[in-house]
């Protein structure tokens, strides 16, 4: 076997040995934690306008993303490369907003040109690098220190430990600022309502309820005739009403253990005998999601819409809530 092959049967070893090291740098974070991430979160919170995102070269990518994600959680943000900075776009940025700028090394030339800008506008900078006496840092007014021991790259040359750590960096901020906002999930839907996600977080009970043909059977009718009334429905479930409110609910599951334990005498028995008389039930505005965690708690597969007065409005099953 030659070096090569040899080589070959290690990627799972390379593979390991990258993810390990990119973990301990990002676990070293904890300690690099200071006021100045407090700060950083103070500033971000309290600004009326945008975060201002940039970076050059792998540092630019990672504050794309960074921008992204502080968008898509409640705290306005885009990314702006501080070459374009020079042919106009400088204009997108006002007094109101905070500058978040990434650079490993603090000292990136094309990063440090856009510095004075940003400084004659009078816009705090919150800077991110590995070195807390770099030009980046002293020009900021919170600066993170982003420092990684070593890269995951075999030659310590490639951007992947400090890339990695940026990152995670950033998401802690925007987790940090969702949890200042108070961010609840109807607040991400509304930043996601085209995908699955924002659908399933925006659609109520209402919205996917059967609501027609509802197998409604009186709480005297008898067993044997409540069994017709269930197979109709083919939801695998009969409701009973007294003025329009829930009373009871049978299932197939209830008339099955019926017939194992009364035998002969089933049919002498009426859907009042076997009924749940507290089903689980929801409101029409109850989301989907919520419906969904109350199935999952109390194993069940279909909930009952009421209004506030246990008004029978209509039916969810699981399959609805497979949007």
């Amino acid at each position: 076997m030659n070096e090569e092959e040899q080589r070959l049967k290690q990627v799972r070893t390379y593979a390991i040995q990258c993810i390990k090291e990119e973990t301990d740098a990002t676990l070293n974070l904890i300690n690099q934690l200071d006021e100045n991430f407090d700060k950083a979160v103070s500033l971000m919170f309290h600004c009326t306008g945008k975060i201002v995102v940039t970076g050059v070269g792998k540092s630019g990518n990672i504050g794309a993303k960074i921008a992204a994600t502080l968008s898509s959680t409640g705290t306005p943000a885009f990314f702006v490369n501080p070459l374009d900075v020079y042919h106009g776009d400088l204009g997108v940025m006002t007094k109101d907003d905070v500058v978040l700028a990434l650079s490993n090394s603090g000292q990136t030339d094309e990063l440090l040109r856009f510095i004075p800008m940003v400084l004659h506008m009078n816009i705090p900078i919150i800077g991110m690098s590995a070195n807390p006496d770099s030009l980046l840092a002293k020009y900021s007014t919170a600066h993170l220190k982003v420092w990684v021991e070593k890269e995951a790259c075999p030659l310590n040359l490639a951007p992947t430990s400090s890339t990695t750590a940026a990152l995670v960096m950033g998401d802690a901020l925007a987790v940090a600022l969702m949890c200042v906002r108070n961010f609840k999930p109807q607040d991400f839907a509304q930043f996601h309502p085209g995908g699955e996600l924002g659908k399933r977080l925006l659609t109520t009970a209402q919205d996917v309820m059967r609501s027609d043909d509802l197998p409604v059977i009186p709480k005297e009718m008898h067993l044997g005739e409540a069994i017709i009334h269930v197979s109709k429905g083919k939801l695998g479930l009969g409701v009973s009403l007294d003025n329009g409110k829930v009373i009871g609910l049978i299932t197939d599951g209830d008339i099955r253990r019926a017939m194992e334990r009364w035998q002969a005498e089933f049919f002498d028995h009426t859907v009042s005998d076997i009924m749940t008389k507290e089903p689980k039930t929801v409101l029409p505005t109850t989301k989907i999601t919520e419906i969904q965690q109350v199935m999952h708690r109390n194993k069940i597969h279909t909930v009952l819409v009421c209004d506030e007065e246990r008004h029978f409005l209509g039916i969810v099953d699981h399959y609805s809530c497979m949007l």
